[in-house]
């Protein structure tokens, strides 16, 4: 586990593509928490859902970094370096 992440540079400025987890919303399945791709946007289910579609997006695009997507929560966390941990100065994203 690394004491920083080191895939900061790969975060973007970025748009949730949905208000909801968009896979779980395709299956008509559903979730606990949500999660935001901080490289794409993909908004994903926690590992705590039965889908775990967040880590799922992660293993198939490589996207190192999730936000949480649940009001309230600013944490982030990157998956290649084990870490969690906020980012000064950023905003907080809720779904609606």
């Amino acid at each position: 586990m690394s004491d920083t992440c080191t895939h900061l540079d790969q975060a973007g400025d970025v748009q949730p593509s949905s208000t909801g987890c968009e896979d779980c919303l395709r299956t008509g399945d559903q979730w606990v928490h949500l999660r935001l791709c901080m490289v794409c946007g993909h908004v994903g289910c926690c590992d705590s859902s039965p889908n775990k579609h967040a880590t799922a997006h992660f293993h198939s695009s490589g996207h190192p970094l999730i936000q949480s997507y649940e009001p309230g929560e600013d944490w982030w966390f990157c998956y290649v370096d084990d870490l969690g941990f906020e980012v000064e100065g950023g905003h907080s994203f809720a779904h609606p």
